[in-house]
């Protein structure tokens, strides 16, 4: 009796371990549902996912949840931020970054053709603190290149194909919110999509022709991750995605082959 007695109390315990485990863990997430849930109603995949057009009429008729996502995300602290996975934390900051740009669009729209149309006379857009975000008013800028970029936690230069600036020559705005759980899976079809879009990543004549993210940002593909120390590393390993052949891979692996970037195109990435 009292050794079935003493397997019951093991058995509660352990129960009782994992409801707490449980509860733990489902704190330290943050669920972007309605923030997911817009993206789908209004970001339109075009060419499998490799470019979307926005519909930012369509988040203008729903300021209401859009305003409260956004809210949502003011109130996390940076004790709880901090208290979440790397992963977790990533997929907050990009979906920050992304839904407060479209909140951006919108204070102009519809009479707005470019984001760059938003800035003044001696500072961009992007310098403009306006964002309430883990106890401090930021700005776009300082959520991409301090918070993300500048972090020793993060390192991953796919967040360049993530994050989205609201513009034609950006990398696609995904039409799924970013997760912790998915992040991983999530960068890597980002990355492919933007390299397969032969509009901003293609063979000419020989020689490789890239968006202007890779000059802008070129830094951030040469810091090693996964072993990479340099732009023409990190291509090879997309070259199924850039389309590349066996004489292509060599001569970007021996550095030979030349590349040029192609002109950003800073038009707004709404529906047509």
């Amino acid at each position: 009796m009292k050794k079935r007695r003493l397997w019951v109390l093991t058995l509660l315990s352990f129960t009782v371990l994992g409801l707490f485990s449980s509860l733990a863990s489902a704190e330290n997430t943050f669920d972007h549902g309605q923030w997911d849930a817009l993206l789908k109603q209004h970001v339109l995949p075009l060419n499998g996912g490799q470019v979307t057009q926005v519909d930012y009429q369509g988040f203008a008729d729903d300021k209401v949840p859009l305003e409260g996502y956004l809210a949502e995300l003011s109130q996390v602290t940076q004790v709880e931020f901090d208290a979440w996975s790397e992963d977790e934390q990533l997929a907050f900051l990009i979906n920050a970054y992304n839904a407060w740009t479209v909140a951006l669009i919108l204070t102009k729209w519809p009479d707005v053709d470019s984001i760059k149309e938003l800035g003044r006379l001696f500072s961009s857009p992007w310098s403009k603190s306006f964002i309430p975000l883990l106890g401090e008013t930021r700005s776009l800028d300082e959520i991409e290149h301090v918070m993300i970029r500048g972090s020793d936690r993060y390192q991953d230069p796919r967040i360049h194909f993530a994050v989205n600036c609201a513009s034609i020559g950006c990398p696609a705005l995904r039409n799924q919110a970013y997760t912790g759980g998915q992040l991983e899976a999530q960068l890597e079809q980002q990355t492919q999509l933007f390299l397969e879009d032969r509009s901003r990543n293609r063979i000419e004549g020989g020689k490789l022709a890239l968006s202007s993210i890779f000059k802008w940002y070129r830094e951030d593909f040469e810091k090693g991750w996964k072993g990479y120390d340099s732009l023409e590393q990190f291509l090879v390993n997309y070259a199924v995605s850039l389309s590349l052949s066996p004489e292509d891979i060599t001569q970007l692996t021996e550095k030979k082959m030349s590349i040029r970037f192609l002109d950003y195109d800073w038009v707004l990435n709404k529906t047509l």
